[in-house]
């Protein structure tokens, strides 16, 4: 078989599976997921579709990784959770996998830990936000300082592979906020935390009801100041929001990193297969109702390239030089001209890899927008 193919199969190897659970128990006013409170009835009958588009979209590869978001798929009672595994049994895993379940804290008890366990998830993401109570009732969540840090040290009992969402730049948020925040999360002592400015998106109660952003240099100070105190305190800053202790990693966030293929199963979840990025409807009646793909796309060479080039700048090592020649029969260099950029001090390049400083992390999107627009490979 020819090289050119046997690259094609590789890059069209399907590795993951995002599954989505859209229902919640409390809807939070910064949440612009697909999402519904919680019904037991029209639970029972979402998972019933799941079945038939897994049935009707996957080819049976054994997978690296699941992710199973939302929403809240905690939110589900024990009787509709058994329902989803035994759906999701019909996903093949490989021998070594990571699978992954988003926790709302206030869901976790031994029941469910025992429960998910049993079911071959190895690695937990629980949506703690913030430990600070002023902000409940602006993002219209629960929040219980000591529920949160008991029921943490409860999944970490049961799973090894933790991880735990922080939301920073909060509405009138100070440093000594974020401080306080920080060295709460760090007592957890989980091996992996996503941190992720606010963005007030459309369509949420924040937008609504007219709060702002922070402006950037606040949200600057503040993203330096997570990075340095995570980094000072034994966590590897792998990609621009994600941390880990050494070898924990998120396996899922790093399929899409890579641009690998992977399943999207579930109302409002997103899947590329071969060349085509696909949307499903975020109405979950119409999910039910069998109504899925809303939006299709298939990529040509320059999108794909772009796309690689944007989602491994994510990276804080970047784009992998010799990944781009195998992946592409072309030299990074080839494709793009990017020596001002180099000159500037907005990238940096070595043997290996060309990525963005560490001082450069907050501006990224400018300097990848840059770095897209010197593309000359068809000039």
């Amino acid at each position: 078989m020819k090289t050119e193919n046997l690259m094609e199969i590789e890059k069209n190897k399907l590795r993951s599976a995002y599954i989505h659970i859209p229902f919640c128990k409390k809807i939070c006013s910064y949440c612009d997921f697909c999402k519904v409170f919680y019904d037991d009835k029209k639970a029972k009958k979402y998972i019933s579709a799941l079945e038939k588009e897994i049935l009707t979209s996957y080819k049976n590869e054994p997978l690296e990784t699941i992710y199973v978001g939302g929403g809240s798929p905690s939110s589900l009672s024990i009787e509709n959770l058994n329902n989803l595994f035994k759906v999701l049994k019909r996903l093949k895993l490989k021998d070594s996998y990571e699978f992954t379940f988003e926790c709302n804290y206030e869901d976790i008890t031994d029941q469910l830990l025992l429960l998910l366990k049993k079911n071959r998830v190895n690695r937990l993401s629980i949506g703690l936000q913030t430990f600070n109570s002023k902000y409940e009732k602006i993002l219209n969540k629960k929040i219980d300082k000591d529920l949160m840090i008991k029921n943490v040290n409860l999944c970490k009992e049961y799973f090894n592979n933790v991880n735990v969402d922080l939301i920073y730049a909060l509405p009138d948020e100070k440093m000594d906020d974020l401080e306080n925040d920080l060295n709460e999360i760090i007592k957890l002592n989980v091996n992996h935390i996503s941190t992720y400015a606010l963005i007030i998106e459309e369509h949420t109660i924040l937008y609504v009801n007219n709060f702002k952003e922070l402006n950037d240099d606040a949200q600057s100070k503040m993203y330096y100041k997570i990075v340095e105190k995570l980094k000072s305190n034994g966590y590897v800053h792998y990609e621009i929001s994600n941390f880990s202790k050494p070898g924990f990693s998120s396996c899922h966030n790093l399929a899409y990193w890579n641009n690998y293929r992977y399943y999207g199963f579930g109302a409002g979840a997103s899947g590329f297969i071969n060349n085509i990025r696909y949307d499903n409807t975020k109405s979950v009646d119409n999910y039910i109702n069998g109504k899925r793909i809303v939006y299709k796309e298939k990529i040509n060479k320059k999108t794909e390239i772009n796309d690689y080039v944007m989602l491994s700048l994510r990276k804080i090592n970047g784009i992998d030089k010799l990944s781009f020649k195998n992946k592409y029969n072309k030299r990074i260099e080839d494709v793009f001209d990017y020596k001002k950029l180099v000159d500037d001090k907005l990238l940096m390049e070595n043997k290996n890899n060309l990525f963005i400083p560490s001082d450069k992390l907050f501006v990224s999107n400018e300097i990848i927008i840059r770095l897209l627009d010197s593309y000359i490979l068809n000039k």
